[in-house]
């Protein structure tokens, strides 16, 4: 299994890798932004999911999610946005997009495992 880990604090890549590497044993690959995110889906794919901030230069992660929905080659690929934003109206947009789930900052190892246990990544 594999995850891609998108944020542009460098502090929270480390900190959501460390939470999957331990709880679904797979490798992570980090993109501080969507387009570095981007290239890293062409060299490193597959993917089998991916934790999307929402705030970060250069592509945020709402423009991320709706590029890779825009490819099909990324069809079975789940995205969860991972963001400080609490607003409902940004978690319909979000999901409207192609994200499959939201999970709000701060965020804790617990609530981590039990979003990817509801996408089906860890049993």
């Amino acid at each position: 299994m594999k995850a891609l880990i998108i944020d542009d604090s460098r502090a929270m890549r480390r900190m959501l890798t460390a939470f999957v590497s331990k709880n679904v044993k797979c490798e992570a690959v980090e993109a501080e932004d969507g387009i570095f995110a981007l290239e890293a889906l062409e060299r490193h794919a597959p993917f089998d999911f991916a934790l999307v901030d929402w705030d970060m230069p250069r592509m945020s992660g709402l423009d991320f999610v709706r590029a890779v929905r825009a490819d099909a080659r990324w069809d079975d690929l789940k995205l969860m946005m991972v963001t400080a934003r609490n607003e409902g109206e940004d978690v319909v947009s979000a999901l409207e997009v192609g994200a499959n789930d939201f999970l709000m900052k701060p965020l804790s190892e617990a609530m981590v495992v039990e979003k990817l246990r509801i996408l089906g990544i860890v049993e």
